[in-house]
């Protein structure tokens, strides 16, 4: 198996104070009146746009919305054969977790980029030519992505 990660941390002030938002958000909605919970209508979900990350020549043919946080896309590149996973936030703000990953299973490959990051977490590239994929984006503990797609036309050849 070759596993090939890049980690970025910011430090354990952020981790603690995301862990203390984290442990005061259920107080929050508690003490919030359950009228105000009732009627508040839900936040139409806006997809994040592609942002290039990956370079020239590389196009989106796939993504996975995560949530409302952002999404994760998938995009091949004709002239080098290489896939590339970006993770993009729907708003940037405040450093978070987000993880870029990409891989196939024969033989097994996985590269990701985790860290804590403002806007997106990746470019992560993989030479897949005839391979199926499997990516996943992760953003604040909410993950999507898809497994063995993408298949190139060669993956019936493969053994």
């Amino acid at each position: 198996m070759t596993i090939i990660r890049r980690a970025t941390a910011i430090g354990a002030a952020v981790t603690a104070t995301a862990c203390t938002a984290i442990a005061l958000a259920p107080a929050a909605v508690a003490a919030e009146p359950t009228a105000q919970r009732a009627t508040a209508a839900p936040k139409a979900a806006a997809a994040a746009k592609y942002n290039g990350a990956c370079g020239g020549g590389y196009s989106v043919v796939n993504s996975a919305q995560i949530g409302t946080k952002g999404t994760v896309f998938l995009t091949y590149s004709s002239a080098t054969g290489k896939n590339c996973v970006v993770t993009v936030r729907t708003t940037p703000g405040t450093a978070v977790h987000m993880t870029a990953s990409l891989g196939f299973a024969s033989p097994t490959t996985t590269v990701s980029d985790t860290g804590y990051y403002t806007t997106y977490a990746g470019p992560v590239y993989l030479d897949a030519r005839g391979l199926c994929v499997t990516w996943r984006g992760e953003i604040s503990g909410e993950v999507a992505g898809k497994n063995g797609t993408n298949c190139g036309t060669l993956a019936a050849n493969r053994h």
